[in-house]
């Protein structure tokens, strides 16, 4: 069933409500890590069948119609052929009266419940993310389309000089030409600089990606398609610590609680970890830092709750392991054997050997 009429089916249940004088509602799947299960065939979060329930009522009657005006929005987004910013959509709604936004992260929610309620991406509803991708070098040659002729635009990331090309707010329309071995999505800017420096992705014959943290949709996407197109393995390089384990690479490869009525499209199954594990400090004698108050949380959390944790028993081990040492080390505590020790050593090493990554 298309967007426009999900949406016209809504609005029409609700008025048939309201003209017999009976409450209208709403429902939404709960979106949290208490509602997911990690399917290891599919290879992501789904959602586990809990909803909540938004009927209208003298304490709802706002947040109800905001809903309702939202859903109205982008009903019109999708008739213009336009779109619209989190940020855009938080200020159209200073326009709605009594129903108006009073902070942004108000209007967010209420778009991520939009999007969770008709079961599709907030980009197929006409609202896309102020965050861009992530940036791209290597042996990759992106299809795109010009916007004033319609006609194909390959984008060759080999030839970038010292930059990179920028991963757009939407990648379904883009193709790809490659003849790369493998795909290495890399956490900081930082790193990404270093290896495109000198080159490692024509050493490597890769494509490189630089996630910024936590990666955006789009970037994850991004890659999902290239992957899945190409049929390359994703590599994943993070800091050794709890955050880029169970946020940076668990939200790439299985997804998130928070959109897991998406997570199929957004994330990258195949991915396997080669970043810097607890057993790389000890290996490499690296420089570590002590974990903080908020990773040992986190760590304990991730044991804990984390589905995807729960169910691969060498990130367990990875972890309690971690929790033992009481220390974590960054990409860049590389450097104390040599600047380049990454490209000529590090990550040679951890491409041959697969017994070091971790799933």
């Amino acid at each position: 069933m298309s967007v426009l009429k999900q949406i016209k089916e809504i609005a029409e249940n609700i008025y048939k409500k309201i003209k017999k004088v009976e409450q209208p509602e709403i429902s939404a799947p709960l979106r949290s890590l208490s509602n997911v299960r990690y399917d290891s065939s599919g290879g992501y979060f789904e959602l586990d069948g809990k909803f909540k329930e938004r009927t209208m009522t003298v304490g709802s009657v706002k947040t109800f119609a905001q809903t309702l005006r939202m859903m109205s929005l982008s009903k019109s987004l999708i008739q213009s052929n336009d779109i619209a910013t989190k940020r855009e959509a938080y200020y159209v709604s200073k326009n709605w009266g009594d129903a108006r936004f009073n902070e942004q992260p108000e209007s967010d929610t209420v778009m991520d419940d939009v999007e969770a309620m008709l079961m599709v991406n907030r980009e197929q509803i006409g609202f896309i993310p102020e965050e861009k991708g992530g940036d791209i070098a290597g042996q990759l040659v992106v299809v795109d389309k010009d916007q004033d002729t319609g006609k194909e635009l390959k984008i060759d990331c080999t030839k970038m000089g010292s930059g990179a090309y920028s991963i757009p707010s939407s990648v379904e329309e883009l193709k790809f030409e490659t003849n790369a071995k493998f795909i290495l999505a890399i956490e900081t800017a930082g790193m990404f600089q270093r290896l495109v420096k000198h080159n490692f992705w024509k050493k490597q014959n890769c494509i490189l990606i630089s996630l910024g943290g936590v990666p955006t949709r789009a970037c994850r996407r991004f890659i999902r398609r290239l992957s899945d197109d190409k049929k390359l393995p994703v590599y994943v390089f993070t800091d050794g610590d709890p955050y880029g384990y169970a946020n940076i690479y668990r939200t790439l490869k299985v997804g998130s609680g928070n959109a897991a009525h998406i997570n199929k499209y957004f994330c990258v199954p195949n991915a396997q970890f080669i970043g810097v594990t607890p057993q790389d400090i000890i290996d490499y004698k690296l420089p570590t830092h002590p974990l903080k108050d908020v990773d040992i949380k986190r760590l304990k959390d991730a044991v804990k709750n984390d589905p995807f944790i729960k169910h691969h028993k060498e990130w367990q081990r990875a972890l309690e392991l971690m929790a033992k040492m009481k220390k974590r080390a960054e990409q860049q505590a590389l450097a104390a054997w040599g600047l380049n020790f990454v490209i000529d050593k590090y990550l040679p090493d951890k491409l041959k050997s697969q017994k070091t990554w971790l799933p």
